[in-house]
């Protein structure tokens, strides 16, 4: 630990005075600090396919310049980690770009460094809206919760539900999710009946969900990790009956990705969520990167909405530097990222240059048996939905 904290403080001595050897023969080079062993290795194996797969497709060359990609494994949500990663990065290894980041908090570690070394920094999933105020030169390709949140409630007033029963697992982004959906569903004038925060460790989600169903609400909005908890919920919500008391289910990102449809199968037919992405989503765009992706992961898997924000992180990351000419030097970079539009599997995504934050579409789904495979039909939708948290702060 004493070795660790040596090498940080002798490198923030050292950071802001480094020029990129690689831009000078010839290559940019992009840290991309992300998830690939331990618990969570799936969502970085998502992220290492979206990028890899805009490299397919693209190329990974850019103005002249060879692309190289630099992973580095922070293991899970480990700040300390991931602060080391991206110095060694920069100091080490000489890299232009960093990149990734599943978690939240291993995003805010790499900020200050990515700060301090005016680095830019393209943040491809960690979702809490504070990130990008960290640094001048962090940008996001992804979400924020309340992005996704408040669209979801203002979905449910506007479609019938009254009162409402909020339920999410008790951390940082089931927090916010709780707070944003509702904050916005109580000033349209609806009820929250019950809200319930569950142990990230609870398995069994049996006596919360007959909590839910004793309160007799319209709907019940859920906040889970991804993956398997999504899968066990929404088994327990149909054994105790509450698809057939009438309680709607309304969900976040993540519910149309095809871990959970594959695992939850009919368990998950008639439930609602909002999001960005699902693998089965309509449109030429996504079509083309569904074939890429498939190639890319030899068809081990499908691509989650981690895996498309990773691909538009690639795309803005190759597509600025086209802008500037090769030049991956902060400033020129930030400045060239500002106003950013492109489209992409998800739809038209732009950066909003007063926040460096994602605008886009955010869909209303409902999960349905179609052909025989469960699809996540896009049945509503919000355009341009920028992160709510800064512009209730302006």
């Amino acid at each position: 630990m004493h070795r660790m904290k040596t090498a940080l403080c002798c490198a923030g001595l050292i950071l802001t005075g480094l020029t990129s050897t690689a831009l000078a023969q010839g290559t940019i080079k992009v840290g991309v600090i992300t998830t690939l062993s331990g618990t969570a290795a799936e969502s970085g194996a998502q992220m290492r396919a979206g990028i890899e797969t805009y490299l397919r497709l693209h190329g990974d060359s850019v103005a002249g310049k060879k692309i190289e990609i630099i992973y580095k494994d922070d293991t899970g949500t480990m700040p300390d980690v991931a602060k080391r990663l991206a110095t060694e990065l920069i100091t080490r290894d000489r890299v232009d770009i960093l990149a990734g980041f599943v978690f939240t908090p291993n995003a805010m570690a790499a900020a200050g460094i990515a700060d301090q070394a005016k680095k830019p920094m393209v943040v491809m999933n960690a979702a809490a809206s504070a990130i990008t105020s960290r640094s001048p030169y962090v940008t996001r390709v992804s979400y924020t919760i309340a992005q996704s949140a408040k669209p979801l409630a203002e979905w449910a007033y506007k479609s019938g539900s009254r009162r409402v029963f909020t339920v999410v697992s008790d951390y940082g982004p089931g927090l916010d999710a709780e707070t944003w959906f509702n904050n916005t569903f109580t000033g349209l004038g609806g009820k929250i009946v019950g809200s319930v925060r569950m142990p990230l460790s609870t398995v069994d989600y049996g006596a919360f969900v007959q909590r839910i169903k004793d309160e007799k609400p319209d709907a019940v909005h859920v906040f889970l990790p991804n993956g398997q908890p999504m899968v066990s919920f929404t088994k327990a919500y149909r054994e105790k009956g509450l698809d057939k008391a009438g309680i709607r289910f309304l969900g976040g990102e993540g519910w149309g990705d095809d871990d959970v449809l594959g695992e939850g199968g009919d368990a998950l037919v008639g439930i609602y969520s909002s999001g960005f992405y699902s693998y089965t989503r309509p449109g030429a765009e996504n079509a083309k990167f569904l074939d890429a992706f498939s190639k890319t992961v030899n068809g081990k898997f499908k691509p989650s909405f981690l895996a498309a924000s990773s691909y538009d992180g690639m795309a803005l990351i190759a597509r600025t530097l086209a802008k500037t000419n090769g030049n991956a030097d902060g400033a020129a970079f930030m400045e060239a990222v500002k106003g950013y539009s492109s489209t992409s599997p998800r739809g038209t995504v732009t950066i909003d240059p007063a926040t460096r934050d994602i605008v886009q579409t955010i869909y209303i789904r409902r999960i349905d048996r179609q052909a025989g495979k469960l699809v996540a039909t896009e049945i509503d939708k919000f355009d341009g939905v920028k992160d709510p948290v800064k512009e209730s702060t302006k």
